[in-house]
């Protein structure tokens, strides 16, 4: 009687090395810097708000402080979604304040 070999026939194979898993990473990737910084009372379009223009009012930690053109209540702006205002974007929003002015809806 032979006796059945405990190894199985032919070289052992070689080890693998053992790779630990790659560090988890953050879905969200850091907000990119912004492109300009605009001058207090600019006019700029936040684009975040549907297009909204507002006035830079200044900068409030991660976020841009706006408001609407001639006063009211501010909002937070995220930089990289503000751009500046066109002129036919400033020309409208200062004519859409003097309507309300006039119409006594506003000081």
């Amino acid at each position: 009687m032979s006796a059945a070999p405990e190894h199985p026939v032919g070289p052992p194979a070689p080890e693998r090395p053992v790779v630990p898993p790659a560090p988890e990473r953050s879905v969200v990737p850091p907000a990119p810097e912004p492109l300009f910084l605009p001058g207090l009372g600019a006019l700029v379009v936040d684009t975040g708000q549907g297009d909204r223009v507002g006035e830079f009012r200044g900068v409030a930690g991660p976020y841009w402080s706006l408001r609407p053109v001639g006063g009211g209540t501010e909002w937070e702006a995220e930089p990289q979604r503000v751009r500046p205002a066109l002129l036919m974007e400033q020309l409208r929003a200062r004519t859409a304040r003097l309507n309300a002015r006039s119409r006594g809806e506003v000081l």
